[in-house]
């Protein structure tokens, strides 16, 4: 078995080259090849150099070590591949002294004895703009005259093999790719060390994959995938002022006065953005000079190296950093931003002190409450008030009342032939209004296709699916003659015999008041899969979001409407924490449920990887069965999935007359309003996706026809709900909802009551 171990050198060129490999690691797999996800990263840390003392540290790297071992053990005995492929940008970028070198041949040794290092590189300009860039977007505040200094001095890069040299010194080191090549060619044989060219060009097309057949010698087709441009240079001007703001954010964190966490200071770097040129990398002309002779004798000694891969630019005036523009002033910048820094470090401060989900004891219970909660939700209160189970909204990492800047259009995915991508299968019985939005917002995340099923409807809502089955956006299915308990379940076991399923790449069930908040990157579903690589099913926990004091049905987007929800932390009531999943279609369960996919094949069981919303494993707790989180796996930080239970007052009463889907015996009532107005805190984290939404909506609404259908969908809920206001049934509980006031916590012990009544 030969193993490949990519070691960069380009952060994002190695992110994409891994995400592809995801994508297609079964196509890999069925060719004798095996891209470990994840293990790079476990080999890096297993090897790296750890300051502290030599008892300790020997401990935390055997352990690694061995961690490592047996994920590899694991791997290759139930793939028996021709090739493994092992990837990590740090191996190229920070792997600096001997002995780290000499550990990874001591712990790759026992697996094979043909190992090849790839390494992409750029031209040296070229890539110390990128990397300069990325850097001050982290929180670097050197200027890049400063880098170019440091990476034009004499022996500096030399130097980066000194075990002597502190690694802070050398950053810069990895632009000398003939020292780098012969530093990784004392350890593995020269001739098995490979540069290649980044390939971005290549990478950033549905044909991404022939860079990985040419990188690591796969000779059959990989087929296509989804793959988005890069991500735009930013510009000078935006890092001119980002690298000021720097230097005092240092200031204040070094000196121990505040506390800004890595999510908190690039958003606050985010802000001050300006538009502009990126960095010219002419302009770093005099680098290219350094590496003229050593890049011609590269490109002779590599292959895969042409000519144009290492060209410098065109020559431009020496580098100058620019006027950020504005009149900018970093110090009123960080006045303004004053306040969030206060409250992050007030919140660090506190953690310290109390463990995460530790919560002051509430309130005294309301009079307003007192007066119509039984009994028994009054005797919850008093348990509830100073137990661990008390709501709060301090969990997780995400300030959810800052938007944020706006996520960015994402391009519409080309899968490969055969794949239908990841496949929404939903249900829906009179939804006509909510449509639209729900598929445009899904849509502009990164979803292929849907599958919905409908029974029974009367507002236009088959008119909708049936207009959108033309245009190739849904496959629409009538399941009126549904059989068994639910409709619900009855149409997911039909779903299973549907092509569009079977070729589905990613699963999710889901209802039309429920979107997927995904809390990452690009807020895409790309984004998000990425951080978890290796997960084959994503427990997505949902967040309640109540009416928000919107009494009357409206024309405008849900997602826009409704803001406030359901503390973080609300282990109680059980509907709270409750979770869909999107799950890889890999056979692993031969149902789906409402909530998750259910009998798990047991041959399968260990290809079954289990994530929350944070992307921690919770395998062991869910993978037989479950459809709620505990505290132990309970997670926000990446993905939520926020639930609009009620919308209105007057949808409220639309729902109620309608029935539902899965408990079809149940009737929805004011217990329901209840257990689901959850309008404590505000969470606008989704309200980033407004612009791509708003886009991909507009764009449906051209079509005329469903246009109409749509304006009828409406027209039909608007008089449906002037029709129930004015029945005494539905008129009283209207007026009964909009007087309940509760606070989290006495609106928990009120559900627990009604839980034990039911």
């Amino acid at each position: 078995m030969r193993i490949w171990l990519h070691i960069g050198l380009d952060a994002l060129v190695s992110d994409r080259i891994a995400q592809v490999m995801t994508l297609c690691r079964d196509r890999m797999i069925d060719h004798g090849v095996l891209h470990a996800r994840g293990s790079g990263s476990t080999l890096f840390e297993a090897i790296r150099h750890i300051e502290g003392p030599e008892p300790a540290r020997s401990a935390q790297q055997q352990a690694l070590r061995d961690r490592f071992l047996q994920d590899m053990e694991r791997e290759i005995g139930s793939h028996r591949p021709r090739a493994l492929i092992l990837s990590d940008v740090r191996l190229g970028r920070d792997v600096r002294r001997k002995e780290e070198l000499e550990r990874i041949n001591t712990l790759l040794a026992p697996l094979s004895d043909d190992i090849r290092i790839v390494a992409q590189v750029e031209e040296q300009a070229r890539a110390l703009a990128r990397r300069h860039a990325e850097q001050v977007l982290k929180g670097h505040r050197a200027s890049l005259q400063d880098d170019l200094g440091l990476a034009m001095q004499d022996g500096a890069a030399p130097s980066a093999l000194d075990p002597d040299v502190a690694p802070s010194d050398n950053r810069l080191s990895w632009l000398d790719y003939t020292t780098l090549a012969e530093f990784w060619g004392s350890a593995f044989g020269t001739a098995n060390v490979t540069l290649h060219p980044q390939y971005r060009a290549a990478l950033a097309t549905a044909t991404a994959p022939d860079a990985i057949r040419t990188l690591f010698e796969i000779a059959p087709d990989l087929g296509t995938v989804s793959a988005a441009p890069f991500p735009p240079c930013p510009s000078a001007r935006w890092l001119a002022r980002a690298r000021q703001m720097n230097i005092l954010f240092h200031r204040l964190t070094e000196r121990g006065q505040k506390v800004i966490p890595p999510d908190l200071w690039q958003s606050l770097l985010a802000e001050v953005e300006i538009d502009g040129e990126p960095v010219r990398p002419g302009a770093l002309h005099m680098l290219s000079a350094r590496f003229a002779s050593d890049n011609e004798a590269l490109i002779a000694a590599h292959p895969a190296l042409a000519v144009d891969d290492l060209r410098p630019d065109p020559a431009l005036d020496r580098w100058k950093e620019p006027d950020p523009g504005n009149g900018f002033r970093a110090t009123q910048y960080l006045l303004a931003f004053m306040y969030r820094i206060d409250k992050a470090t007030s919140e660090a401060r506190k953690s310290k002190k109390k463990p995460r989900m530790d919560s002051p004891a509430p309130p005294p219970l309301s009079a307003g409450a007192r007066a119509i909660m039984p009994p028994l939700a009054v005797q919850n209160f008093d348990k509830l008030r100073k137990s661990p189970y008390a709501p709060h909204n301090r969990l997780g990492a995400v300030n959810e009342e800052e938007r944020g800047p706006a996520y960015t259009a994402a391009p519409r995915p080309v899968l490969p032939p055969g794949s239908a991508g990841r496949v929404i299968v939903g249900c829906m019985k009179n939804e006509a209004p909510y449509i639209l939005e729900w598929i445009a917002y899904h849509r502009a995340i990164g979803v292929d296709h849907f599958l919905i099923y409908t029974n029974d409807c009367t507002d236009g809502t088959d008119e909708i699916l049936g207009r959108l089955q033309d245009m190739g956006i849904v496959e629409h299915r009538n399941n009126d003659k549904w059989r068994g308990k639910s409709p619900q379940q009855h149409a997911l076991n039909m779903s299973r015999k549907e092509p569009i399923i079977r070729n589905a790449d990613w699963i999710i069930h889901i209802d039309v008041d429920e979107f997927i908040n995904v809390r990452t990157g690009n807020g895409t579903l790309d984004d998000f899969l990425a951080r978890v690589p290796d997960a084959t099913n994503v427990a997505m926990t949902w967040r309640l979001f109540g009416h928000n004091g919107v009494e009357t049905l409206s024309d405008d987007l849900v997602i826009d409407q409704f803001d406030r929800c359901a503390p973080a932390y609300c282990p109680k009531p059980h509907t709270a924490w409750g979770f869909k999943t999107m799950f890889r279609n890999i056979g692993a369960y031969r149902k789906i449920s409402c909530h998750r996919p259910n009998q798990l094949v047991d041959e399968r069981r260990d290809k079954v990887k289990w994530v929350n919303g944070s992307g921690q494993d919770m395998t062991a707790e869910v993978a037989r069965n479950g459809w709620r989180n505990s505290r132990k796996t309970i997670g926000y930080d990446l993905i939520q999935l926020n639930h609009y239970a009620l919308r209105s007052a007057e949808s409220f009463l639309i729902k109620r007359q309608r029935g539902r889907a899965l408990h079809v015996d149940r009737s929805i009532g004011i217990n329901y309003w209840i257990r689901m107005d959850w309008s404590d805190f505000r969470d606008i984290t989704i309200k980033r996706n407004l612009p791509r939404l708003r886009a991909e909506y507009d764009r449906l609404l051209e079509d005329r026809i469903l246009r109409k259908w749509h304006d009828k969908g409406r027209a039909w809920h608007r008089a449906k709900a002037d029709e129930l206001r004015a029945t005494p049934e539905f008129h009283e509980l209207y007026k009964q909802a909009l007087t309940i006031k509760l606070t989290e916590t006495e609106r928990v012990a009120y559900a627990l009551a009604l839980d034990m009544e039911s």
